[in-house]
């Protein structure tokens, strides 16, 4: 159940009966051959999942993160870290205004996690607040997962390939991860290092292990929604 589909009337009513709220947060952003809007379709595809299960309320995503490592790449929009703390924080208090006091950020990525010092001083400044950042990717589930079908998750590899991100041809092949000489580089050095975008190994998974990855995911929202 999305913001888009409600007036305001329906989240006043909501409102009488739960304080809850998935918030998400993502990018706009390379992937090598999947959508610029990866980091946004996984976890918005989540939230609703999560969304039919609980009947928690889903606002409206936050298309754009921090991602300035990408800038040559077309298509990449990147917030300023600083910009990106600020209109969190602005959602945030805009909902806790109107009554929302357990809101679930989930995180679709990682450039993003700077936001997570700034909440936990706003926690500590708006009473009765209770929050919770989940990085699907960073899920316990999915890491059993990589490790039993012995496959290494990375950036715009086979971990982000969902039927819903793909948008033209997979390779068919795995890409070799490339020799990276430092943690903090140039836009321009980042593609010139990682060519495609992808930080390497396979392109694709098998169907049955996406479809695992995501329902695990789904059921840690969901509990996570408990906020016990």
């Amino acid at each position: 159940m999305r913001f888009e589909e409600l007036n305001w009337m329906d989240i006043e009513s909501y409102l009488e009966k739960d304080d809850r709220l998935m918030i998400v947060l993502g990018a706009t952003e390379q992937h090598a051959y999947l959508s610029l809007l990866t980091d946004i379709k996984i976890p918005l595809a989540m939230a609703d999942a999560a969304s039919q299960q609980s009947g928690v309320l889903v606002a409206p995503p936050l298309n754009f993160g921090s991602s300035p490592y990408f800038l040559d790449y077309p298509g990449t929009i990147s917030f300023r870290l600083s910009t990106l703390v600020d209109a969190v924080e602005d959602i945030i208090r805009s909902v806790y205004g109107q009554g929302f006091r357990r809101v679930l950020i989930l995180n679709g990525h990682g450039g993003n996690s700077g936001v997570q010092a700034r909440l936990s001083e706003l926690i500590n400044e708006l009473p009765d607040l209770e929050m919770n950042w989940f990085s699907w990717w960073e899920s316990h589930g999915i890491e059993a997962i990589t490790l039993k079908n012995e496959i290494k998750p990375a950036h715009a590899n086979w971990l982000e390939a969902f039927p819903f991100t793909q948008v033209s041809e997979m390779p068919a092949e795995s890409k070799a991860p490339p020799y990276v000489p430092s943690a903090i580089l140039n836009a321009k050095d980042i593609r010139e290092i990682y060519g495609d975008g992808s930080f390497g190994g396979p392109y694709q998974a098998d169907a049955a292990i996406m479809g695992e990855i995501f329902r695990v995911a789904v059921e840690d929202i969901v509990n996570i929604l408990k906020f016990e």
